[in-house]
């Protein structure tokens, strides 16, 4: 069901599409208030607390989105991902993508995309990757591959269709900080994921 506001996010109109779960609605909340924040986009490694961690709130990187997003509703990532890792550490590309690193880090293991696509297929579900705007729903986690020193990205779609191009709306931090953008094509899909679980 899709209600037709002619409403303006980021001078983007857009088409607001009805949630009638009460625990997705409350994610896309969560995801919808990271664009209320003052980030600078920040990837260096940082020393923080564990369990429910964060880097300094003014900084960030898209991985941070998703982390963030997810502890607005109970979720902590970073301590289901460091458990898992620890216990399954050879699931994970850590050994291929980052050689010098041999042990479970809960520094900075959830803030790496190709961890956090491992631990969305193992415990949430992997999706098809296609250019159908109707196989994108509220929620949905989505990665692409993009050119230059950071090759991957990770940002959440939402629960807005551009008016001008129909096309999912998602929030991200390419650079800017976490932004309502309609960009979901704009770069290769590697990954598509749903991940709803219970609050911790």
């Amino acid at each position: 069901m899709i209600f037709i506001f002619l409403l303006s996010c980021n001078d983007l109109d857009y088409i607001s599409v009805y949630i009638n779960n009460e625990y997705q609605l409350d994610f896309i909340n969560s995801v919808l208030d990271r664009t209320k924040d003052k980030v600078r986009y920040n990837g260096s490694y940082f020393v923080i607390d564990y369990p429910n961690g964060d880097i300094p709130s003014n900084f960030g990187v898209c991985t941070d989105v998703i982390i963030r997003s997810y502890r607005g509703v109970g979720v902590d990532l970073q301590k289901l991902i460091h458990e898992d890792i620890k216990n399954n550490f050879y699931d994970y590309p850590i050994s291929k993508h980052w050689p010098e690193q041999k042990y479970a880090d809960s520094n900075i293991d959830h803030r790496r995309v190709p961890n956090l696509e491992v631990f969305f297929s193992k415990y949430g579900e992997s999706l098809s990757v296609s250019n159908i705007n109707s196989e994108y729903k509220p929620g949905d986690i989505v990665t692409w591959n993009l050119k230059g020193s950071s090759p991957w990205h990770i940002g959440i779609v939402i629960n807005r269709l551009s008016s001008s191009t129909n096309r999912p709306m998602i929030v991200h931090n390419i650079g800017q900080g976490p932004i309502i953008d309609d960009a979901i094509f704009d770069f290769p899909i590697r990954g598509h994921y749903r991940y709803f679980p219970k609050a911790n």
